[in-house]
Parts: C-alpha cells; structure tokens; sequence
C-alpha cells in the first residue's frame, strides 16, 4: 500500500502546496465513483482538517470535490449506458456483481430518480446505482443534477465534520464505517423483505399479513 495508515495518508496531504491538495482531492474524490476502494470519505474528512488549519477554503473545497464527485458518476452512468442490458448478464459482464445490480435495479423500478439523489448516502452501491442508471436510459440532465446535488450535501457534511473536530478527525472514522455497516444491513434486510414478498405473492397470490381475498358466494335469496 502506498499508505500504511490513515495517518501517513493526511501527513502527506498536510504536506502539500495548496494547488496540489486540491487536486489530490479532486481526484480522489472522482476516483471512487470509478474504483470504489478509493477511500474518498476518509480523503475528504481530512480536508476538512485542513481547512481548519487554513491551507485550502471551503467552498472551493467543496464546489471542486462535489463537481469531481458527480463527473465520477456519470463516467460510471455512460457505461452502464453503453453495457446496456448486458449489465445484468452475468455470462456477458462478469466484473460486475450480479447481487447488487438485482437490489438496485429494484430500487430504480420502485423510486426512479430518488435513488440517485439518495445515492452518496447509500454506502456500498454507489457505482452500480450510476451504472444501472445509465442501464435504465435515465435522463442525463436529470441524473448529473441529483448526483451533484447528493454529491454537495454528502461531501459538506464531511468537510465540516472534519473541519469541526479539528486535530480529532480520526474520530470521525469509526462513525462513518459503523454507518456503512448499518446501512447496509438494512439494504439486505430491505431487499430480502421484496424477495419474500414477491415468493409470497407468487405462490399464494398475496403479501404476507394482507388479508384473504374476497370469496365469491352465491346470493342466497336465489
């Protein structure tokens, strides 16, 4: 590993002449929608240390990093776009993992462009929401202004965190792995809910806890 420590990672960016961090960061930030185990959130938490320290602003921090962020989508939207249905085969694209893009494509039948304005608060299934995004011929307008707009809100929170507890920054860490995880776990819970229910239905013709249909009965008065 280039870095062996979250530590050397943020002593090296301290190091860094004010252009240059930027640049770290944008790059960063474009890089994990691309290859996820890019650690962007942990990048962008010791930005904010740094804008504590006064080596770069805020705002431009985060107009470059939420920019940076969004592009990093839509370069994962145009090529779910140009993958097409083949996104879901598993004998065609076998990079991708077919579990996700199931829960995914799940999400986008039931909320459509909520997902992608959801989508830097959903740990874990970044790439393939922008890829099936693309998959699913969502607007480009539409799709590049709700992941900015999720991109501005994710990475300013962030910032400040980082910013507010200053030389502690590392604190903010656990938090955001304890929140992967839990966000996560509800996703399975989620979709395993969806999986039951649609068994469920198929097999006898309802959700589970809805209450039996209505039986035809003959009129007894005949």
């Amino acid at each position: 590993m280039l870095f062996e420590s979250v530590q050397q990672l943020a002593e090296w960016m301290q190091g860094l002449p004010p252009l240059s961090l930027y640049l770290v960061l944008i790059g960063i930030a474009y890089g994990e929608n691309v290859l996820p185990p890019v650690p962007g959130d942990v990048a962008i938490v010791i930005g904010g240390y740094l804008i504590g320290l006064g080596l770069i602003s805020f705002v431009p921090a985060l107009v470059l990093c939420s920019l940076a962020s969004a592009l990093g989508f839509m370069t994962m939207y145009a090529i779910g776009k140009a993958l097409g249905d083949a996104v879901e085969d598993p004998k065609r694209v076998r990079w991708i993992p077919k579990g996700p893009v199931r829960m995914v494509k799940r999400w986008l039948q039931r909320w459509g462009y909520g997902v992608v304005a959801a989508n830097r608060f959903l740990s874990g299934g970044r790439a393939v929401i922008a890829l099936l995004s693309g998959a699913s011929d969502l607007r480009l307008g539409w799709t590049f202004l709700l992941a900015t707009l999720s991109a501005t809100v994710w990475i300013g929170l962030l910032l400040y965190a980082g910013y507010a507890v200053g030389a502690n920054w590392e604190s903010i860490l656990p938090i955001l792995r304890t929140y992967g995880q839990v966000i996560t776990a509800v996703l399975v819970l989620f979709v395993t809910g969806l999986v039951v229910r649609w068994w469920w239905r198929r097999r006898y013709g309802k959700g589970p806890g809805e209450p039996d249909a209505p039986r035809n009965r003959e009129d007894p008065s005949r």
